[in-house]
């Protein structure tokens, strides 16, 4: 009798205790500028973007699935992957290395679809972050590229950073001289500094994403 009220009094106590929420879960999946590139862990995107957002309120863990090198074919191929840790959202920052490449807009649209269609049908949120094609792949080539991401974002509702460098290109105004201060050794990849901004760029989207994920 006595371990029957025990177990009684504990079933109860349980059940009256206040619910602590768990952190949404955010996956971050894309190329180098995501996984944080020769950088020190805390100064990469993913752990400033989470830094950002817990400043404003936001009750976030963020997901660094992010591979240098990757490309939109190499994201298409691993997103089941990432989807089957079940985050509430996604962040998708690919195209960087399609464009090294010199890959086909159509090639790279067609990647892109597929990750996001593989979202939707799992009822994850997305927020797209596009690159922008250099001037010297000629005006066909950029006009075709830079329509990529506005295009899906429009296709999937997902909410859309248009530039992974809007940061850097808002604060230097495109000096060449100033972009080069905010740039890694390589001159392509962001220093710490140079990633603060473009987190700061992106933050507002990011937290629109939040909201979506608590309505």
């Amino acid at each position: 009798m006595r371990k029957v009220l025990a177990a009684t009094i504990c079933a109860l106590w349980a059940f009256t205790q206040p619910l602590v929420a768990e952190p949404l879960k955010i996956a971050a999946l894309g190329d180098s500028l995501i996984h944080g590139y020769g950088l020190p862990q805390e100064q990469g995107y993913v752990p400033q973007m989470q830094a950002w957002l817990r400043a404003k309120g936001a009750d976030v863990e963020l997901i660094n699935a992010g591979v240098s090198g990757d490309t939109t074919a190499g994201g298409a191929a691993r997103i089941a992957w990432t989807l089957a840790d079940n985050p509430d959202g996604l962040i998708v920052l690919l195209g960087g290395n399609d464009l090294l490449r010199g890959i086909a807009a159509a090639e790279a649209k067609a990647n892109l679809h597929t990750l996001l269609k593989a979202a939707r049908a799992q009822g994850v949120e997305v927020m797209l972050i596009g690159m922008k094609a250099p001037r010297n792949y000629g005006p066909d080539y950029k006009v075709a590229f830079d329509a990529i991401y506005p295009d899906l974002a429009a296709e999937f509702d997902a909410l859309l950073v248009e530039d992974a460098f809007a940061g850097i290109a808002a604060e230097t105004g495109g000096d060449p001289q100033a972009v080069q201060a905010l740039l890694q050794g390589d001159g392509i990849h962001p220093n710490a500094a140079g990633v603060a901004l473009n987190v700061a760029a992106a933050g507002p989207t990011a937290l629109e994403l939040v909201g979506r994920l608590t309505d």
